[in-house]
């Protein structure tokens, strides 16, 4: 299959399978280059240094926005995050896939700097489903989950802003579904 090099932006709210599908497909597409993001929130059991993201303190996060090393960047359930823009806009000059895992803010901010890109959002099939992953995961406090249920019930809303929508109801579906947009067979 031959992919048409681009930047594509996959967002979905906490607990939506964004973070899964896109595993798989780096996975099955090592060649791609998956943007990895800055936070300053705390590293969850799992999370990987420079793999799931960049662990940075509050000074050094607002040092960077100052010195406009990100590409974009938010405030998000009470903690920074920001996609460093040097390492995207290479992997574009080198006509490779680039994606993104942003929220619905940052995917926003990016589609309206670079208006060729092309966003995903992955949907879960119902709010009750995703509230019951959103718990199942066990990796948010009770605080968080409800902070996070707040904001998703709003970033839902915003789904049809996006390119493409895709219902995360059984995942080798949903992961099939995003593949067909990268390989340009889904209108």
């Amino acid at each position: 299959m031959n992919v048409r090099p681009n930047l594509y932006i996959i967002s979905s709210v906490a607990g939506g399978g964004k973070s899964t599908i896109i595993a798989a497909l780096l996975k099955e597409f090592p060649d791609f280059y998956f943007s990895v993001s800055c936070t300053t929130r705390e590293p969850r059991p799992g999370d990987v240094e420079g793999k799931t993201y960049y662990f940075l303190s509050t000074e050094e996060f607002r040092k960077r926005i100052a010195e406009g090393q990100f590409y974009e960047w938010a405030e998000v359930h009470g903690n920074y995050y920001g996609t460093p823009k040097g390492p995207i806009i290479e992997a574009i000059r080198d006509h490779r896939v680039a994606l993104l895992d942003l929220d619905v803010q940052g995917a926003k901010s990016v589609k309206d700097l670079r208006p060729e890109s092309v966003t995903i959002f992955i949907e879960p099939p119902s709010r009750e489903i995703w509230i019951e992953r959103l718990i199942r995961r066990g990796t948010d406090s009770q605080t968080s989950i409800e902070r996070r249920i707040e904001n998703g019930i709003r970033e839902l809303d915003e789904a049809p802003n996006f390119d493409y929508v895709v219902v995360n109801d059984q995942l080798e579906d949903a992961i099939r579904d995003v593949k067909s947009i990268l390989f340009g067979t889904k209108k």
